[in-house]
């Protein structure tokens, strides 16, 4: 059993098919979210076996009707809310086994936005967060697990 990370699937957004980057390029390769979606579940599934646990941070879908993608993936599936889960618990208690705000995991601390900086020091030797996208922050405290930044699949976790 593996423990995987990933984070701004945003299923079912069209609009993030159009959306670039600071340099004008676009942040993700698809002209639609039909064949985004197909190609992250497909990632997804070859990587992550139906007994490994997932730790998606947040961001998971933008129209409710999109989460029963998450019923297509494989994994164990726990979720850190991030500003676009807004849905009631609920909802997402149908595809992942537990909710949370953000959450310890050995050394790290894992969010959806990411940590202030005087806060990493105190709860962890690193934040591992998604929300920025393709954005990276130029500190090696913080780890981005964004799909912009993974070949859209889940990562596996460096810590069991």
């Amino acid at each position: 059993m593996e423990i995987y990370l990933t984070s701004d699937h945003h299923f079912g957004h069209a609009n993030i098919c159009k959306f670039t980057r600071r340099d004008g390029t676009k942040l993700r390769p698809w002209d639609n979210h039909e064949v985004m979606d197909a190609e992250m579940i497909s990632r997804w599934n070859a990587v992550v076996k139906p007994n490994d646990t997932v730790i998606h941070l947040g961001d998971v879908v933008i129209n409710r009707r999109f989460l029963e993608i998450y019923s297509k993936l494989n994994g164990d599936k726990k979720l850190i809310l991030g500003n676009h889960d807004i849905f009631p618990h609920e909802d997402y208690l149908k595809h992942f086994r537990r909710l949370y705000g953000s959450m310890k995991l050995d050394n790290l601390m894992l969010s959806h936005i990411p940590l202030h900086p005087l806060s990493v020091p105190q709860w962890c030797m690193a934040n591992v967060h998604g929300h920025v996208h393709a954005d990276s922050l130029p500190d090696a405290r913080y780890y981005n697990v964004c799909v912009e930044v993974t070949d859209y699949q889940p990562q596996p976790c460096l810590i069991s």
